[in-house]
């Protein structure tokens, strides 16, 4: 009752009237339009939060943080380095390990795989295998004994379970009388992990941090050590802070690298990705924006009599403005509201719903054999809704602009010559 008469005019051209349907129907569209962008735009961008974490989390729990290497060489002092490392209070775990390629042979069955040399005791300290585990347990990996763990996935491709045996073949060569032949041990499956990415369920196997040793006669020393840290985000700069600690203590020839550095042409992918997906989706939001342009466009030509009636009762060029300024924005501001509240919705019930849909199709969208996550994540975040909200506000406004100069241009007596 007591808004300004531009809030009500401009909320009155908003409602459907039995005089201008057709213009109703057309402000519906444009409604809907802005409505169906910012859903798609919450509900993607929703999605790939979900895959870069979900990815983050799986690699990190396979992985590390950060590793510490020497230039060149096996790490022989490497518990001095990690005494250091220890004192650092941002490091909360470190661990040794000795990694190379390996070829895996069961039969007629042979196929390559990383093979990582750990100590049972230390790795749950940096990596989250051991709580991976779907048979055996990564604690029954003992020195001498020679046993393994297999990815699950790596294992069906030979073929092997529990207490099954499977040659080990490195890409080191033995000099026997009968010739150079390459160095082959035999291994125990003692355990199976799946940690749900393809890449490292395929292509990853664990053996005792001394059975690796004496397979790659490291004599007591290590590949480097494998380090966790309180904060994943704050990696670059932990490391650098043990980097420094390191090089006081034992000087130049240690080199430190994070998960940032090592995955850097990954993440840095999907930050692109992400980035694309946004500009392309945003353009859904930038059409029905163009909607509203027309919508207003026709309303003004509609209403060019009661513009001309308002000019005459004294209205100002600045009112008429305000007015389709408003109607426009109503427009975006109700479309935003209905697409932000069906985006977030989805967002978090992404989840139940993709199950549920591929239930009914029979028919799984994301295979676990081609794609690295073979669920559908979602991390909703705030920042996004606020930002994708506030970019519809800010297209629907843009484009009341130009009509309502339009409307407010409108002369009283050229208008009502044919009325």
């Amino acid at each position: 009752m007591f808004a300004p008469y531009e809030l009500y005019i401009g909320w009155r051209y908003t409602r459907a009237r039995r005089g201008n349907a057709f213009i109703s129907f057309i402000s519906l569209i444009s409604m809907l339009g802005v409505a169906v962008g910012v859903m798609a735009l919450i509900v993607v961008l929703s999605v790939m939060n979900g895959f870069e974490n979900e990815l983050r989390e799986r690699i990190l729990g396979v992985t590390s943080h950060a590793t510490v290497e020497r230039y060149g060489e096996p790490l022989a002092d490497w518990q001095g380095v990690r005494e250091v490392a220890l004192a650092q209070p941002q490091v909360l775990g470190a661990a040794p390990y000795i990694e190379g390629e390996a070829m895996l042979r069961r039969g007629g069955a042979l196929t390559g795989a990383l093979l990582r040399g750990v100590d049972p005791a230390l790795e749950s300290t940096v990596s989250q295998v051991a709580e991976q585990m779907v048979a055996g347990r990564l604690q029954a990996l003992a020195s001498g004994e020679y046993g393994i763990v297999l990815g699950r996935a790596l294992a069906d491709v030979l073929g092997v379970g529990m207490g099954d045996p499977v040659d080990v073949l490195i890409p080191q060569a033995n000099v026997t009388p009968a010739g150079i032949i390459p160095r082959l041990r035999r291994f125990t499956v003692v355990g199976l992990f799946e940690v749900g990415m393809y890449e490292y369920d395929r292509g990853q196997a664990f053996i005792h941090l001394g059975d690796a040793a004496r397979l790659y006669r490291l004599d007591g020393a290590v590949g480097g050590l494998r380090l966790r840290f309180d904060d994943i985000f704050a990696a670059p700069a932990r490391a650098r802070e043990v980097a420094a600690a390191l090089a006081s203590r034992f000087g130049a020839g240690l080199y430190v690298s994070d998960w940032t550095l090592r995955h850097a042409n990954f993440f840095r992918a999907i930050r692109t990705e992400k980035t694309v997906m946004f500009v392309i989706l945003a353009l859904i939001i930038a059409v029905a924006a163009f909607n509203i342009v027309s919508t207003l466009v026709m309303v003004v030509t509609d209403k060019r009599a009661d513009i001309a009636i308002l000019r005459t009762l004294g209205a100002p060029p600045a009112s008429i403005m305000t007015i389709f300024v408003i109607q426009g924005s109503l427009i975006g501001l109700i479309g935003t509201a209905l697409g932000t509240a069906a985006g977030v919705a989805l967002a978090l019930n992404v989840e139940t719903l993709v199950p549920a849909i591929e239930r009914l199709a029979g028919y799984q969208f994301l295979p676990s054999d081609v794609y690295y996550i073979s669920e559908l994540p979602s991390d909703l975040q705030g920042r996004d809704v606020v930002r994708i909200a506030g970019l519809a506000l800010v297209l629907a406004f843009v484009s009341t602009l130009y009509p309502a100069w339009r409307a407010a241009r409108t002369e009283p007596a050229e208008a009502l010559r044919h009325e």
